[in-house]
């Protein structure tokens, strides 16, 4: 039966019936869907910032890549060690082996991060993952083969030329959201946040893999992620950051306002260090060496789900102040670990206080990283923090010294002091460093100039 073309009028008792036969577009279909009872639109609920952030053009594609190749950052230390452990049976000497990487680390990373500023990102970090890549290879062809303990030193020192794909993802973000503060504040949190998920999942996943099948199965798979995260990252070349022509801007590190970050960075990594050595002495002092990695991951989840809080909160007051607030605030939350290892003796009671204290981790260290890119000079934002996280590997290895120490010669509950000193004496720098005049953002020397990208 044809359908009329407009509505038909019809009457039933006393009312009038109007119906419309007319085909409908799929807009009115929904408009008529997303009306209440009342037959008001409803208004669509708006996207989270996360949400928002990650529909900035090209952003899906590089964090992708980008955490692919962070995940083996929590990956290659503990298979290493358990790799050089398990066949060698010596302790000494994979730490030994770990920490000279780690040394070498913070001398090549600086350098690997100018010239990625200078070069940009795809031309630097294919290469430099590519002879990392190999370093860890080789590294694992030589504790199979039972090669000198010299060439294990070496292997693993070629590790060190890693890119940072923190900060380069950080410097995309700074690219893409230029001018605006507050999704810069999201992306920030959204990249710490990814950092303490990595470390924590690594090294489980890196454990997994080692006992399960075979001594060697952690590297490797870090060796696949690492290149397979790095290709895809720097494929992404809509969203790279253009190199900027060199200028005489002053090194970071000499910049107003950026030695009293590094400081308080290394401080910092003094928390961290010392934290991983005397939560695994305190759980293998109760007998329950294993769970010392669930502990330590139960820290980084607080640390995790803090920093994305803090990044779709509101934010109050200058970022300077932010920092002093939150360096105070873990300052105070790290007393609680002590309280629960002297007063409890209970590892349960002790992973809920380092649930706790990690909580002010991803804040601070936001916090942190934000003052670092405003205050870094033009062009150089990769290595003003690659050495951000230089500090916190120097941090980390001292901390890791002194908590070994302090459990050695003390006990494992004193050692929970060693992490209180390191952020009490973070927060006397930030401190005095507040007192001092606020300097401005240095400015290149050479008249200002648009960013051009470098012809090959």
């Amino acid at each position: 039966m044809p359908q009329p073309d407009g509505p038909m009028f019809t009457t039933t008792a006393d009312a009038l019936v109007i119906v419309d036969f007319s085909p409908r577009s799929p807009r009115s279909a929904r408009s008529a869907h997303s009306t209440g009872s009342t037959g008001s639109p409803r208004a669509p609920r708006p996207p989270g910032p996360y949400r928002r952030l990650l529909a900035t053009p090209g952003a899906r594609a590089f964090t992708i890549g980008n955490l692919l190749a962070r995940l083996p950052m929590g990956m290659f230390s503990v298979s290493a060690v358990v790799m050089i452990a398990g066949t060698r049976g010596s302790y000494a000497l994979a730490g030994a082996v770990t920490a000279a990487g780690l040394a070498a680390t913070a001398v090549v990373a600086p350098l690997t991060a100018r010239l990625v500023d200078r070069q940009g990102q795809a031309k630097i970090a294919v290469p430099a993952t590519a002879l990392a890549a190999l370093g860890s290879l080789a590294l694992l062809l030589c504790v199979r083969l039972g090669a000198p303990a010299w060439t294990l030193f070496v292997s693993y020192a070629a590790t060190a030329t890693t890119p940072n794909l923190g900060g380069m993802s950080r410097a995309r973000w700074a690219h893409l959201l230029a001018g605006d503060e507050k999704s810069l504040h999201v992306a920030n949190s959204f990249e710490q946040a990814v950092d303490e998920a990595c470390f924590m999942l690594g090294p489980v996943l890196a454990a997994f893999l080692c006992t399960t099948f075979f001594p060697e199965a952690g590297t490797l798979v870090g060796v696949v992620l690492l290149v397979t995260g790095v290709l895809v990252f720097a494929a992404q070349r809509s969203t790279e950051p253009p190199v900027r022509e060199r200028t005489l801007s002053q090194a970071p590190f000499r910049a107003p306002g950026i030695p009293p970050l590094l400081a308080v960075c290394l401080a910092m990594g003094g928390v961290f260090g010392s934290m991983e050595v005397v939560t695994i002495a305190f759980a293998d002092a109760q007998g329950h060496r294993s769970a010392a990695g669930v502990v330590l991951a139960v820290q980084a989840a607080g640390s995790c789900a803090a920093g994305l809080v803090y990044g779709a909160i509101r934010r109050t007051g200058s970022a300077e102040d932010r920092y002093v607030w939150c360096i105070a605030a873990m300052t105070t939350l790290l007393t609680l670990p002590l309280l629960a290892a002297s007063l409890t003796g209970s590892l349960l009671a002790l992973a809920a206080a380092l649930l706790i204290a990690g909580m002010a981790t991803a804040p601070t260290m936001v916090t942190g990283m934000t003052l670092i890119q405003r205050r870094t000079p033009p062009g150089r934002l990769n290595e003003g923090m690659t050495l951000a996280v230089t500090g916190l590997l120097g941090g980390i290895a001292c901390g890791s010294a002194a908590g070994g120490w302090t459990v050695e010669h003390v006990s494992p509950t004193a050692g929970y002091g060693v992490p209180i000193t390191a952020a009490a004496t973070a927060l006397m720098i930030a401190l005095i460093s507040a007192q001092r005049p606020s300097t401005p953002r240095p400015q290149p020397t050479t008249a200002p100039q648009p960013p051009q990208p470098r012809q090959p």
